[in-house]
């Protein structure tokens, strides 16, 4: 690891290197340096999921840059990319595996599970900030992954699977293959709007769990998004939606005990009431009429793609045992459930913060 490092550019000495955290993807870890008061995010990328790593480490460089020159404290208010020693911004090593380095940003803290309404809050003005230092940005990204949230390819994913039944599995699965089925041509039709334009195309971050918000220990206010992988040219309501399958849930996303799980109305409220804030003057009237729906959407793609990976065998996510992706896949569909039941008082709250 040490040898990995070395080929960064780095300040001080280094002390100590360790994981962090435990993402679904990526292997991450703390770089721990004496001499420099600077620490450093190593990461080693997930190159089955991301097979063009420089491609996705051009559109992280881009949008970081064009975000540092309009904020306060660059070095706090977005990620900074550490180049290696020939001047890359990734390290390919020995057996193929790509690594990338970050600075640590000092007196920051993630959270899994929103702690309180005025965090999910934060989180949406957050969120909401991300999109609108990046409203201006003209410069081509990179699509590091083919149709991330694009349900008419996620669904020629799925028929592909199911035909395949690489591990058997399907025939155990008829409820859940309903559920998703009885719903593609709602989704469908959704994303037939931003096909045709009706629903505008931005730089998106695409992953908004409340995980990938840095906040500020100090003052429990939004530092910056991280984790930019997925960051490429997408529907601002992508974003939303990630953000209130994440914040809104009253449980985490692969709680066992499915009576636990549903959407928290006054949650789902806070969050829009920052990202309004900030966003408000600047969607089109096709975005805001859609905003409520956008949950609706991410959840039900994220109940596909937990299934699909199940009936493929689990290649794509972590497992932590055997079933886990069947129990995020029905934790989900309880979500979707919760949401779809109280989709009209959504519409409602919506209408409401948009009349402010």
């Amino acid at each position: 690891m040490e040898s990995i490092v070395s080929k960064f550019v780095l300040k001080g000495r280094i002390s100590q290197i360790s994981p962090l955290g435990d993402g679904f993807i990526n292997d991450t870890y703390i770089v721990k340096t004496e001499g420099s008061g600077q620490n450093y995010i190593l990461q080693r990328k997930n190159s089955n999921v991301f097979p063009d790593v420089p491609a996705m480490m051009d559109n992280i460089v881009a949008v970081t840059d064009h975000i540092k020159k309009k904020v306060a404290d660059p070095e706090r208010e977005t990620l900074t990319v550490v180049p290696t020693v020939d001047g890359k911004y990734y390290y390919k090593d020995e057996t193929g595996s790509y690594w990338t380095v970050c600075t640590y940003i000092t007196d920051s803290v993630t959270y899994d599970v929103a702690e309180s309404l005025e965090m999910v809050r934060q989180a949406g003005m957050g969120i909401g900030r991300f999109q609108s230092l990046l409203s201006d940005f003209d410069k081509p990204l990179h699509e590091v992954i083919k149709g991330f949230h694009n349900i008419r390819w996620r669904f020629t994913q799925w028929d592909e699977s199911l035909a395949k039944d690489a591990a058997g599995r399907k025939s155990g699965l008829m409820d859940e293959i309903y559920f998703i089925e009885s719903r593609r041509e709602e989704m469908l039709d959704f994303w037939k709007l931003v096909e045709n334009g009706t629903i505008p195309t931005r730089v998106t971050h695409n992953d908004t769990k409340l995980s990938n918000i840095l906040f500020d220990v100090n003052s429990g206010g939004v530092l910056c998004a991280i984790d930019l992988d997925t960051v490429m040219s997408s529907t601002s309501l992508n974003d939303v939606g990630d953000a209130i399958r994440s914040y809104a849930n009253a449980t985490v996303e692969d709680d066992p005990d499915y009576s636990r799980v549903y959407i928290r109305l006054d949650r789902f409220e806070a969050y829009m009431d920052g990202y309004l804030s900030e966003r408000k003057d600047s969607l089109t009237d096709s975005e805001k009429e859609w905003l409520a729906f956008a949950p609706l959407y991410i959840t039900y793609e994220q109940v596909l793609r937990f299934l699909m990976d199940y009936i493929d065998g689990d290649k794509y996510y972590k497992i932590k045992y055997p079933e886990h992706n069947l129990v995020r896949t029905r934790s989900q569909i309880a979500l979707l459930r919760s949401m779809e039941d109280n989709y009209s008082r959504m519409q409602e709250i919506v209408l409401e913060l948009l009349a402010r």
